[in-house]
């Protein structure tokens, strides 16, 4: 049985004021052409299939498009909610859309009765299990969870997955040892008291998992993070964002392959003089790619972004690495660990080369105080 394994979408995503729709539905378009060309038996999507729990209009046309495509080719699709998601409006019709094909999971109900898909050595089963919280799981089995690793533990338990059987898991969770990059910021606590071990998974031939934007395998090749399906900050500008193909044959025979997605516009960082850059513009082949731009000019270049843009159209940040941004970084780092009277300490020292008096401080400490109250 020959699969698919996509994750984090994030339709309708905008990237420092970049609308994504246009990039994604380029990338979408080479997932179904490379769909039909493998002749895959199903598209596995593990979660955070829109960016945001009230998706835009366009981005719900998107996905309808998409299901849409697939299902015309007769390939399953089997997908769940990621934390990005709404558990509730992502599944509606889900019974309606079994009827071709597509099984949405939103609820932990759903996820202990496996999706049972057949090839000529048997039956594979694939389990979807959308974004586990301990609450979720404590009032779904009505008993006391501690923490996410116990939470995903009983639902697993839950299943009771045969271990002779080809068992197949989509999960979106922080597996503990993930590597993680900027645009999962909206993270709550990444690498921390939600993450859990990739041993809760020993049950299951292959695990596609979702959550985390950076491809990556976790203690095994076959519990992988497929990453996300485009570059969505530059902390993700130098990897390589693919599909993973998996082929299940008998149990324990399995192959992986990964083909990279091509972008409509690729995310990288340039940098330079704003005279160099001009200059290199008249040869760089990927103009149209979103750049994030660092001058190394000492002096402010005047309208720098405007005339810049002008050969690169789609600058998501300028900003500056010379002394003067040197000094302003340890300025606010300065700034962040300091209180305010800490600050006006140093400052009184320094220009009377004497620390405040204690009474001072207590005075000062009172105008801070009200200040802050009237702002």
């Amino acid at each position: 049985m020959k699969f698919m394994h996509l994750a984090d979408l994030h339709l309708g995503k905008i990237v420092r004021g970049f609308s994504m729709l246009e990039d994604q539905r380029y990338v979408l378009q080479q997932v179904i052409d490379t769909a039909k060309q493998e002749q895959i038996d199903a598209l596995l999507i593990a979660g955070d299939v829109y960016d945001k729990h009230f998706p835009s209009e366009e981005a719900v046309a998107l996905l309808d498009d998409f299901l849409s495509a697939l299902a015309q080719e007769n390939i399953k699709v089997l997908l769940i909610a990621g934390n990005h998601d709404s558990r509730i409006r992502l599944q509606f019709g889900r019974r309606s859309f079994r009827k071709d094909g597509v099984y949405i999971v939103g609820s932990l109900q759903e996820a202990c009765r496996p999706v049972v898909l057949s090839d000529a050595i048997g039956d594979v089963y694939f389990y979807l299990l959308p974004f586990v919280k301990p609450v979720y799981v404590r009032n779904f089995l009505n008993q006391e969870i501690d923490g996410y690793p116990e939470a995903v533990q009983m639902m697993i338990q839950e299943m009771h997955i045969d271990l002779n059987k080809r068992n197949v898991l989509l999960a979106h969770q922080f597996v503990l040892g993930a590597d993680t990059c900027d645009s999962e910021s909206a993270i709550s606590s990444v690498g921390g008291l939600d993450a859990i071990p990739s041993s809760c998974f020993e049950g299951f031939d292959y695990v596609a998992l979702g959550h985390l934007h950076s491809p990556q395998a976790m203690g095994r090749e076959s519990v992988r993070y497929s990453g996300s399906l485009l570059k969505y900050s530059l902390s993700e500008a130098h990897q390589k964002k693919a599909m993973v193909l998996v082929e299940i044959k008998e149990k324990g025979n399995m192959t992986l392959n990964q083909i990279p997605f091509r972008p409509l516009h690729d995310l990288r960082e340039i940098k330079g003089t704003y005279d160099a850059l001009m200059q290199e513009a008249t040869i760089d082949l990927q103009k149209e790619d979103y750049v994030h731009i660092t001058l190394l000019d000492e002096h402010m270049v005047p309208d720098a972004k405007a005339r810049l843009q002008t050969v690169y159209p789609h600058i998501m940040e300028l900003r500056y690495e010379n002394l003067r941004f040197a000094y302003q970084q340890e300025l606010k780092r300065s700034l962040e660990v300091h209180s305010d009277l800490e600050l006006i300490e140093e400052l009184y020292t320094l220009q009377n080369n004497q620390p405040l008096e204690e009474e001072q401080k207590i005075l000062l400490n009172e105008l801070l105080e009200k200040i802050k109250e009237e702002l």
